[in-house]
Order: C-alpha cells, then sequence, then structure tokens
C-alpha cells in the first residue's frame, strides 16, 4: 500500500474465519486494516501472505486511524462478553456514521441490544451471520446482515464481492433490521441440525438395517447427490464414508465415537420456537439425539439389560429399501425446511423484519452448509406466492412430498421393526401428517384441561359461546 493511502475495512480477531474473510477481501482488491489482540498473531498473517494488501495494526487506535470514512470494521471474535469488550475499546475511538459489524454466532437479542447502544451514539452496528465454514470464509461464504439500510450502503459493494456466487446472484442480501441477520443464521444452523441428523438416520437405515459397508454407503450418497437429493452435505457424506484409515484399513467412520458435539444456536432455535409457538420438531429431534449421544456410558450399561422386541423383516429386498430411504430423507428434509422458514416468517411478523424467505433460500444456494438443489425449488415456490403459509401447500413441493410419501412411511417401518431410532425422520412425518390432518386428538387434551384446571374450551357447534367450561368430573356419566 502506497504511504498515506487508507485501509477499506477492518478485520479483528485473526482466528481462522477472520483471517480467511481478510483474505478473501484482498483477494477482491479491497485494502485490509487487521488486528488481533496478540500481536504476535498479526505477524504470522503478514508474514504469511507478503503479497496481500494488508495493513498490521498493533492497537485499536492505529487500526481506526488506517481506515477510511465512514470505517467498516468486522468483528471476528468469540460470541458473548468478548464482542462487547471489544465494543468497550472500540466504540469510543469512532466518529458518526461509522459501521461496526459482527460475524459472530451471536444470540440475536444480544445484537438488538448493541445496535440500539450504537444507535444511540449515531453508529452503525451489523449483525451479520456468516455461513460456508474456513473454506467458505476464504473462498466465497453465504452472508446474512443485518442492521440498518444506510449500513447495508456502506458494506454492500465489499461483502457481495466476496460472496458465493451462484446463478441467482451474490449470496447476501439485506435480510432486514438490528437482529435479523444473525437470527436467520441462527435457524440456518438449525436447518442444518436437521438435515445432518436425518442423513445420519439414513446412514444408520443402510449400516444397521440392510448390512452395508461404510464405502457401499458413501457410493449410495454420491449417486444421490446426482439427483433431487443434490446438496453439499450430501456430497460430503459421500467423501467422509470412502475415507480409510491408513494404520487399521477400516472406514475411518467406523472408528469416531458416536458423540455429537453442539455449540448452541441449535438449541437457540428450539428454544425461540417455544417462545414463538412455531412447532419445528425435526430441528428439535436432532438436538435431542446429539444430546442422547453424548450419554454414551449410559447407552452402554442400559444396552447389556435393556432389550427391544426386535422383529427383523424377512427377505428383505435391497434396491427396493434404499428407493425408500431415498424418499424418507428427500421428503423428511422438505418438511424441516418447512419448519425453519416458518419459523422465520414469525419472528420477521413479530419483529417487523420484513424478512423475504425467497431472498433466503437465495443466499442459501452457494456458500453455506445447507446449500442444495431444493433451494431452487423453494425459490420457485415464493415466487409463485410471496405470502406462502408453509412451502408444504405449494403445488411443486406437495407433489414431491406426496410422491415420497409411500417410501418415508416404508422407511420408518422398515427401522421401527428394526429397533432403529428415527427421531428426526419420524418427526418430521408426524409434522406432515399433523399439518394435513383437519382435526387433531387436541379436543381430548383441551377437554382434560377444562376437567382438572377449568381452563375452558370452545365447542365446534356453538362457536358463539365463546369459551365455556363444563364440570367433566361431576355430571352423571352415560
Amino acid at each position: 500500500m502506497t504511504s498515506g493511502a487508507k485501509a477499506d475495512i477492518a478485520v479483528i480477531g485473526m482466528a481462522v474465519m477472520g483471517k480467511n474473510l481478510a483474505l478473501n477481501m484482498a483477494d477482491h482488491g479491497q485494502r485490509v486494516a487487521i488486528y488481533n489482540r496478540s500481536g504476535n498473531v498479526t505477524d504470522e498473517v503478514m508474514a504469511e501472505n507478503p503479497a496481500k494488501k494488508l495493513v498490521p495494526a498493533k492497537t485499536l487506535p492505529d487500526l481506526v486511524a488506517s481506515l477510511e470514512r465512514p470505517r467498516r470494521l468486522l468483528v471476528m471474535v468469540k460470541a458473548g462478553a468478548p464482542v462487547d469488550a471489544v465494543l468497550g475499546d472500540l466504540v469510543p475511538l469512532l466518529e458518526p456514521g461509522d459501521v461496526v459489524i459482527d460475524g459472530g454466532n451471536t444470540f440475536f437479542p444480544e445484537t438488538q441490544r448493541r445496535e440500539k447502544a450504537l444507535r444511540d451514539k449515531k453508529l452503525h452496528f451489523v449483525g451479520m451471520g456468516v455461513s460456508g465454514g474456513e473454506e467458505g470464509a476464504r473462498f466465497g461464504p453465504s452472508l446474512m446482515p443485518g442492521g440498518a439500510k444506510e449500513a447495508w450502503d456502506a458494506i454492500r459493494p465489499i461483502f457481495e464481492a466476496i460472496s458465493a456466487k451462484t446463478d441467482s446472484g451474490a449470496c447476501v442480501t439485506h435480510v432486514g433490521p438490528d437482529g435479523a441477520g444473525h437470527f436467520v443464521k441462527m435457524v440456518h444452523n438449525g436447518i442444518e441440525y436437521g438435515d445432518m441428523q436425518l442423513i445420519a438416520e439414513a446412514y444408520d437405515l443402510m449400516s444397521r438395517g440392510l448390512s452395508m459397508s461404510a464405502s457401499e454407503i458413501g457410493d449410495v450418497f454420491t449417486k444421490w447427490n446426482q439427483g433431487p437429493l443434490e446438496s453439499f452435505l450430501i456430497e460430503i457424506t459421500g467423501k467422509v464414508l470412502a475415507v480409510t484409515d491408513p494404520q487399521t484399513k477400516k472406514a475411518l467412520v467406523d472408528l469416531v465415537e458416536d458423540r455429537a458435539g453442539q455449540k448452541g444456536t441449535g438449541k437457540w432455535t428450539v428454544q425461540v420456537a417455544l417462545d414463538l409457538a412455531v412447532p419445528i420438531p425435526t430441528i428439535a429431534a436432532a438436538i435431542d439425539a446429539r444430546v442422547l449421544s453424548s450419554m454414551k456410558d449410559e447407552r452402554i450399561r442400559a444396552s447389556a439389560r435393556v432389550h427391544g422386541a426386535v422383529d427383523a423383516p424377512k427377505n428383505v429386498d435391497k434396491a427396493a429399501t434404499l428407493a425408500n430411504i431415498h424418499d424418507a430423507l428427500f421428503a423428511a428434509k422438505i418438511g424441516s425446511y418447512a419448519q425453519g422458514l416458518k419459523l422465520i416468517r414469525a419472528a420477521s411478523d413479530e419483529q417487523k423484519w420484513g424478512i423475504d424467505l425467497k431472498e433466503m433460500a437465495r443466499i442459501w444456494k452457494g456458500g453455506c452448509i445447507i446449500r442444495a438443489k431444493l433451494l431452487d425449488t423453494i425459490m420457485r415456490a415464493f415466487d409463485r406466492d410471496p405470502k406462502l403459509e408453509s412451502i408444504l401447500a405449494d403445488p411443486e413441493l406437495e407433489k414431491s412430498v406426496l410422491a415420497a410419501q409411500p417410501g418415508w412411511r416404508r422407511a420408518v417401518a422398515f427401522g421401527t421393526s428394526l429397533g432403529i431410532p428415527l427421531p428426526a425422520t419420524t418427526a418430521s412425518l408426524s409434522y406432515f401428517d399433523s399439518y394435513r390432518t383437519p382435526r387433531l386428538p387436541q379436543n381430548l387434551t383441551q377437554a382434560q384441561r377444562d376437567a382438572f384446571g377449568a381452563h375452558t374450551y370452545q365447542r365446534i357447534d356453538k362457536p358463539e359461546l365463546g369459551f365455556v367450561h363444563t364440570d367433566w368430573l361431576g355430571v352423571e356419566k352415560k
């Protein structure tokens, strides 16, 4: 950089994601000021990338001084208290109109709090979801920024340049005000949890139900990735299952401990869904499955004494069963997306964010973990009806689910008969069946509530009466 030239944007935090986003920006012609609390990390990044347009800063005042106005600063530190610590040191150095962007996985109420606090100081705060992992950050992520429109205008050229690109454009858009971006990223991660659990259950059906090897199952997923299930997660599943441990010569996946971790975004998704009264059973089942997986020692003890009644099917048609598992995975996946999108709409309505669901499907088409061919179909659904209540009500998606429905039910029956747990697949099926049922058995639930707690109920034959109460336990029985 020539003497006296200013940087276009700063990145605070040189861990893998911050460093890769900074390098991505530099690759796209931006002059990027970089800062890390440990100065030696900044020195290492500079030494590793001598040809990049990077401007090192050893202090926050130096970093701020190196930037063009309005200043744009991307904070890539651990969510929570570290973000507040950075803001506490940074905000006094800024001037009206400057833009601070939090690119971590922050719970959206925290983003709303910070956005308001900075707005009161005439500063802009953007909560931006970043999806795609290390590779996405380096070569093209999906980005979900929320905040004021003026802030989006200030950062738009940079983030459109570095985001993933598909035939539908750059995988970034202004999601909505204050916490909208981080909310959408949270739900994205919830859908990701559901997707991964559904894939794991399909794998389990093939592994334990059909006695297939990891490499055989990998070949099936690779084949499935050429059809309607085409997605990043299906693609990498095929690749993961093909890896052999060089020492034991066994499939490496077979040597991996069956304990799955989580970072909190999935849990937040379920908590918020409960607050908004939006059912997301597939995503909730995926969270439960990870928690159950962590109970490894207890499960081992239980397996020695708790035996299920397993009625193994006879003369199983392998090809037909694989087709059923494919259809179950595809239909259950649609159900998971339907739940996540309804949650986004409910929050958008409550918070008055004005989130465009077609745009969310569009920016998820590239760069992010849940990128999938299905998103094109979802975009078309919202083209036909921007106010679509559920993607399950869209004619094209409804046709796909109905076509897959027989195989979906057969796959669930197959797994259940073998005692193979299918929490997410069955949750999606129950969601589908509940959604299409005009009269559910909660008439009995409400009658029970009125019987023991006088919670009242409404009569279908006399709606004009409103809420009424009956002494169910004191009346004469017939």
